[in-house]
């Protein structure tokens, strides 16, 4: 079974490569936890929400304001980066900040609770802003499907885009809130690349990482029309027993939300890299 439920064949690296990809990441951090990535970070320089009460937590600062380098994570068996079948990194059209249309031959909209993400990427030894990057972030849809991959999105690409990181670092996309689906909490993915043209041209990736979403935030939206079966399935997960987030409880990945799920959210992130 694949990390979205469904059967994949034995060639596929879904999720038992999933797996043992996050298995191999943990053992490395373990061993050189004390590196940082953000030397290959060579472009580092100097962060329109809904009025609302904010949940979660800021990301990966810890206490006294220092700036903990995120966790690397796997990218999952729906990368779309090339890795794992289909590159929609090289596509024209995917350097955007709106994901929530698919480009190119196909216009379909996901629909859902709007949800605008606005993560900032900063040099976990310096904390200096990571001027320039590329991120490239993506995530399933209203029903848990995956661009790209999923058979009910095969012949699409929304849910996923590339941005170059501003003066501060951060960079906002207008998106969706992501279905939870059987066996994983609530989460987005995300690459963090030294340039936005090393992003679009297979470049090395600096970090590859997620965003878990709140508690709070995912029974109000699931609680909306067209979430019905996040419902179940987030009864039966949590962020302690998660396969990502399980071993810290997200601690740097939790996104602050703000806003709800009437007008939509804004779920905001500090990471280091």
């Amino acid at each position: 079974m694949d990390e979205h439920g469904h059967e994949i064949e034995e060639s596929d690296r879904g999720l038992v490569y999933d797996l043992q990809t996050l298995v191999d990441r943990r053992k490395v951090l373990g061993l050189f936890g004390g590196l940082s990535a953000a030397a290959l970070l060579a472009a580092c320089g100097g962060s329109g929400t809904n009025g609302s009460a904010s949940t979660g937590t800021t990301g990966s600062s810890a206490a006294g304001g220092d700036l903990t380098e995120v966790p690397e994570e796997t990218a999952g068996p729906y990368p779309g980066d090339g890795s794992n079948g289909p590159n929609v990194l090289d596509d024209s059209g995917i350097v955007r900040s709106d994901i929530r249309s698919s480009f190119g031959s196909s216009a379909t909209a996901a629909e859902g609770v709007p949800l605008e993400i606005r993560l900032t990427v900063r040099d976990a030894a310096t904390g200096d802003a990571a001027k320039g990057a590329g991120v490239y972030l993506w995530q399933c849809d209203r029903d848990g499907n995956y661009s790209l991959y999923s058979q009910a999105a095969a012949d699409e690409n929304y849910l996923r885009g590339a941005q170059e990181a501003d003066a501060n670092g951060t960079v906002t996309f207008q998106s969706i809130f992501p279905a939870c689906y059987s066996g994983r909490w609530p989460h987005i993915h995300l690459e963090v690349y030294e340039t936005l043209s090393d992003a679009t041209s297979s470049g090395p990736i600096v970090k590859t990482s997620q965003i878990a979403l709140p508690k709070e935030a995912c029974e109000a939206v699931y609680a909306t029309s067209g979430y019905e079966q996040s419902v179940s399935n987030l009864s039966q997960v949590s962020l302690a027993g998660d396969m990502v987030f399980g071993d810290d409880g997200g601690i740097h990945q939790l996104a602050t939300m703000s806003g709800d799920a009437s007008a939509g959210y804004t779920a905001t992130l500090t990471i280091g890299v």
